[in-house]
């Protein structure tokens, strides 16, 4: 569902800085959020991370985003009854019609002054669309820091794996097709 639109149909969108659509989703976990061993279940972390993830899209974009994507979702530390988990979310890279958005979740004890710690960290590609679900362009990121244009070329390589597994997969999928082989 991404960058399906041909370039000659897209005007020139003049791009955005990072930090222009940078956001941090703050919330206090309850024993409505555990898990059967007394932690925070992963997928709530999640939900927290993909929420986050699209405030940060839409912001960027400028209209409605969908998730396409989550690769390499990594769960660090346990996240406990207690915490203040801080989800910080920005776009690192931009195709035509998609953004990568990286994601680092960090918990801190409610009533303690200690510094957050990191707990995990996952990165997820959106897809801006219109009112009809179809694709529309999104600006181009443009990286402020050192450490957004590290991101940026990071971003580039997840792109280019993610790219070469699916030709993978689908050149398998032909094979195994003209094999007679169903799947």
């Amino acid at each position: 569902m991404t960058d399906q639109v041909p370039p000659t149909e897209l005007p020139e969108i003049p791009g955005k800085p990072t930090s222009a659509s940078r956001t941090t989703l703050s919330h206090i976990m309850t024993h409505n959020d555990t898990n059967l061993l007394g932690t925070v279940h992963g997928g709530v972390i999640m939900k927290l991370v993909d929420d986050a993830a699209g405030a940060v899209a839409g912001r960027h974009s400028g209209g409605p985003a969908v998730t396409a994507s989550m690769d390499e979702m990594a769960f660090l530390e346990p996240v406990r009854v207690g915490d203040l988990v801080h989800v910080k979310a920005q776009v690192n890279w931009t195709g035509r019609t998609s953004m990568e958005i990286g994601v680092r979740v960090l918990a801190e004890r409610w009533n303690e002054s200690a510094p957050p710690t990191q707990v995990g960290s996952a990165y997820l590609v959106f897809t801006a669309v219109d009112a009809d679900g179809k694709p529309r362009s999104v600006p181009p990121v443009l990286p402020e820091t050192e450490r957004d244009r590290r991101r940026h070329q990071e971003a580039q390589i997840r792109r280019s794996h993610r790219l070469a597994r699916r030709r993978a997969i689908r050149e398998l999928r032909e094979q195994r097709a003209a094999d007679g082989i169903e799947d």
